[in-house]
Formats: structure tokens, sequence, C-alpha cells
């Protein structure tokens, strides 16, 4: 007996697929054509319509894999996406399968994706996944660094000011993040990690993930810059852990006694009563209560 919300079957040989009109983002191989499940390769066999960001890399995938595409293949990318999203999902509208994909891993994820589904979803067309290899998840596993919590930060700003600005926010975020960069930028993207999160920050650079030539290269910021000048090749993920207790309370400036007491001092001077100023600090500060109030008191026994 069937329960909950099961969604289209994508499942080759169980039904007539393009009857059913929808929109489906398919996760493709990262590197080794290997990992292409059975059901991507029967749905860029069947649908009525394959949106691929790159044909030619897509017409390469198809023919590793041995697939005939039977459908139409559309391109879509960052500079059509406005306009074909509307174009595809007039498609699936209409009962035909839309199937999209990127040159690698889930679309959506720094990839075009966003504004077919937003699409779809405001005119009432049905949107599933096809899951499978995703770039972030598997460096996070590789990593060596805690995953369970993490945010996905993409690709930083190549301007260095707009870099500085998004790494500010970024210093005492306490997930693990996950970054994309192109492979000639690498170094100068480390360096603005370890002057922003501190050098001895741990991190982790995956490289030509499930390719022939993978590698996962972990350490401290400041030694993975130095590893970068000698040059890097290949797609490149970027895993970076979250800040300490101890290093968020620093970025706020909360990290001694002294501090943690002046930040009392300074809201009693603007009105705020103790209890609430102690309050404040040790919520800003990320530790007790108790432990300012004992830091305030004995500043206070200490003043002659």
């Amino acid at each position: 007996m069937a329960t909950g919300n099961e969604g289209p079957n994508l499942d080759p040989g169980t039904g007539p697929e393009h009857k059913i009109g929808q929109v489906v983002l398919a996760a493709t191989p990262l590197g080794n054509d290997h990992d292409a499940s059975p059901r991507l390769r029967a749905l860029l066999a069947t649908a009525d319509v394959v949106a691929a960001e790159d044909t030619r890399r897509l017409r390469r995938l198809v023919s590793a894999l041995g697939v005939e595409i039977s459908g139409r293949v559309l391109s879509y990318h960052d500079a059509n996406e406005r306009e074909r999203a509307v174009e595809l999902v007039d498609i699936a509208a209409a009962g035909g399968t839309v199937i999209v994909v990127t040159d690698a891993g889930m679309p959506i994820v720094s990839d075009p994706g966003f504004r077919v589904v937003s699409e779809a979803v405001a005119r009432g067309v049905h949107v599933t996944a096809l899951p499978g290899p995703s770039a972030v998840l598997t460096a996070l596993a590789l990593s060596g660094l805690a995953v369970d919590r993490f945010c996905f930060e993409g690709f930083l700003p190549r301007k260095a000011g707009e870099r500085s600005t998004r790494l500010r926010e970024l210093i005492d975020e306490p997930r693990t993040m996950v970054f994309f960069e192109a492979p000639h930028r690498l170094e100068v993207m480390l360096r603005a990690l370890a002057e922003s999160l501190g050098s001895g920050r741990q991190a982790a650079v995956c490289r030509e993930l499930t390719k022939t030539y993978e590698e996962v290269k972990r350490g401290a910021l400041g030694d993975l810059v130095q590893w970068a000048e000698l040059g890097v090749r290949g797609e490149i993920t970027v895993v970076v852990s979250g800040a300490s207790a101890e290093e968020r309370r620093a970025a706020v400036g909360l990290d001694t006694e002294e501090a943690q007491v002046e930040a009392v001092l300074a809201r009693e001077g603007h009105g705020v009563d103790r209890r609430t100023a102690i309050a404040e600090v040790a919520k800003a500060a990320g530790i007790p209560r108790r432990v300012v109030y004992d830091a305030v008191v004995k500043h206070k026994d200490a003043k002659p």
C-alpha cells in the first residue's frame, strides 16, 4: 500500500514517463561515467527535451554511456536561463518531460536550474529530482572535518574588496563551509581565507573528485596556501572548518575576561541594568551568564 507523497515513477519500464508533464533535475557524474544511474540513462533516452548547460559535454556523456537521445536537446545556461525557463515549462505544462542537466553534479547548485524550478512552481507544473553525484556532499564526506552542520558558499567574489566583505561575514560562522573555486584562482582564494579566518583554521582542498587523479589535501589554511603556490589543476571544492567557540568570541571582541567586563560596563553606561547587560554579553560571547557575572564581581572586588 502506498503511503506519503511518492510523486511520479521515473523507473524505466514501469510506464510511459513522457505522459507525465514534469521538469526533472538530474544529477550527472562528476567525472566517472560509471556513476551514472540506470534511471539517468533511461530518462536521457526517453525525455521529450534534454536541457543542457553545455550541449557538447552532454553529447560526450551520452556517447560514453551508450545512450541515444530521442528528444530535442536545448541549451540552458546562465546567458539564456531566464528566457529558456519559460519555454521549458511550457513544454512540461503541455504534458512533456523535460530533463535538466549541468556539466557535473546536481543542477541549481552553482549551476543553472533555479529559474526553471521557480517558473514551474509558479505555474503549478510538477518538479522532481533524479538524485546522484554531488561535489558538495562528496567533498564534505572526504574532508575529515565535522559535517553535522554545514553551509554552501559557492564561489567567492573575484574582486578583492567584495571577497573581503563576504569573508568578514563568515569569520564567526560555526558551521563547516564549502566553496567552489577555479584552479587558477585557488592560491588567491586560500590566502584570503587564511587572512580572514586565521592561518591555523583547518581545511581540505578536494581536487578532481571521482576522477583518476582525485586528490584531497588536508591541513591548516596557511599550509594549504604554500601548497597551492606550486600550481593546482582540475575541478576544485574547498571545505573549511567552522569557527570554534574561542574564535567566535574573538570575532566579537569578547575573548578575554577584561573585554567581557568592559562590554558589561559599556552597556551600563548606556542605561542598561547590570543583569540585562551580563545576559547580553554572555549571549554574544556564547558563554554561561555565571562566567560573565563572576568576571564582573572579580573586577569589582579588585578595584581599590
